[in-house]
């Protein structure tokens, strides 16, 4: 898994990146409702911080957006594993836990 500069990106597919990980994670924004707009600007202020990234992995051919502590263990664990043989885990799934109680 990669990460992707935020600046490597056009703000069009930037912006196609976050609405599709909103739409993918269906996140749950509590009890009144949160326009699109708003979940976008939330969603790129955490990428602006540096608290979420965007990681592209090769494996899955799968992009998604993970905090800055996924990627960090991601990181990690894959060392630890190819130091001892493991096979390959996919984190994508993790995204929607962590971004749910990071903003």
């Amino acid at each position: 898994m990669i990460e992707i500069p935020l600046d490597r990106l056009s703000p069009d597919i930037l912006n196609a990146v976050i609405e599709e990980f909103i739409l993918r994670e269906g996140t749950d924004y509590g009890a009144s409702e949160t326009s699109m707009d708003s979940k976008i600007a939330q969603v790129r202020r955490q990428l602006d911080r540096g608290d979420v990234l965007i990681t592209f992995d090769p494996v899955t051919e799968n992009c998604t957006l993970l905090t800055r502590h996924q990627f960090a263990r991601y990181v990690l664990e894959q060392e630890s594993a190819s130091e001892s043989g493991d096979s390959y885990e996919d984190y994508s799934q993790l995204a929607n836990q962590d971004n749910q109680s990071s903003d």
